[in-house]
């Protein structure tokens, strides 16, 4: 498996990702995930959406409940042709019960914990903490992936008007 060291820190230390770094332009790697209902998902199965995909380490923490409600409030602007994926390694029973408490209805969260197929295929898997790195990704209605934004410090917010500018452009 690929491993890049140095690509992201956590309070300023360097960390290791694994797996094949996504590449702008190609084909979006197809990955299953679980949904809460412990349903697999294959991103396969939105051809014709636009797919916003946020890769989070844990919902569980402060940066993440901030992005994915970020996100969550965006959604109802997009239109109903973007769809919100959030993935992160937490069990599906706590993404359902995190979603519930905070409200969460637009964003929809899948579970990497079983396989880390999407950590591997798109190159977000932390080696050191088997977590998920925060980053963004962008899928067009035909499969391609059209942007890709991995944040340096993991503490950090990913910058969202980017993001919106790339949806935007689809």
């Amino acid at each position: 498996m690929a491993e890049r060291p140095g690509i992201i820190t956590m309070k300023g230390n360097p960390l290791t990702l694994t797996g094949q770094e996504a590449k702008l332009g190609e084909p979006a790697p197809d990955f299953v995930v679980l949904a809460n209902d412990l349903s697999p998902f294959k991103l396969s199965s939105l051809k014709g959406k636009v797919a916003i995909i946020c890769s989070v380490p844990s919902l569980d923490t402060p940066t993440c409940d901030i992005e994915t409600r970020w996100f969550n409030e965006e959604a109802a602007k997009l239109g109903p042709d973007v769809l919100v994926l959030t993935i992160s390694m937490d069990l599906p029973f706590a993404q359902k019960r995190w979603c519930g408490a905070a409200g969460v209805e637009r964003v929809t969260t899948y579970s990497d914990h079983r396989d880390a197929a999407f950590g591997q295929a798109y190159g977000v898997l932390i080696k050191e903490l088997r977590l998920l790195a925060r980053a963004v990704f962008v899928v067009d209605k035909a499969g391609t992936l059209r942007y890709v934004q991995v944040v340096k410090e993991l503490a950090n917010e990913p910058d969202y008007d980017e993001v919106l500018k790339a949806v935007a452009r689809l």
